[in-house]
C-alpha cells in the first residue's frame, strides 16, 4: 500500500507544482486580453493618437492651395509689380 500512497502524493505535488500554476497564469492572461479587448472595442478605437498608431485613420485627400489665396499674397504681388 505504500506505492499507492507515493503516486497520490506525487499526483498532488504534481498539481500543487505544476498545474495550478499553469491555471493561475492562463487565468491572468485571459483576463489581461479579455480587459484589452473591451478596452478596445468601447473607447481605445475612437482615440486619433490609436487610430493613426494601428492604422485605421485614413488620409486625407491633399488640396493643393490656390496661389491667390490670401491678403498677405496680394500685397506681396502687388509689391512685386511696383
Amino acid at each position: 500500500m505504500a506505492g499507492g500512497s507515493s503516486l497520490t502524493a506525487a499526483s498532488e505535488l504534481a498539481v500543487l507544482l505544476v498545474f495550478r500554476p499553469v491555471l493561475a497564469v492562463a487565468f491572468v492572461l485571459s483576463f489581461i486580453l479579455l480587459s484589452w479587448y473591451v478596452a478596445w472595442r468601447t473607447v481605445l478605437v475612437h482615440v486619433p493618437l490609436v487610430q493613426e498608431i494601428a492604422g485605421l485613420r485614413r488620409k486625407k485627400p491633399v488640396k493643393p492651395k490656390p496661389l491667390n489665396r490670401g491678403r498677405i499674397a496680394r500685397f506681396y504681388e502687388s509689391q512685386a509689380q511696383r
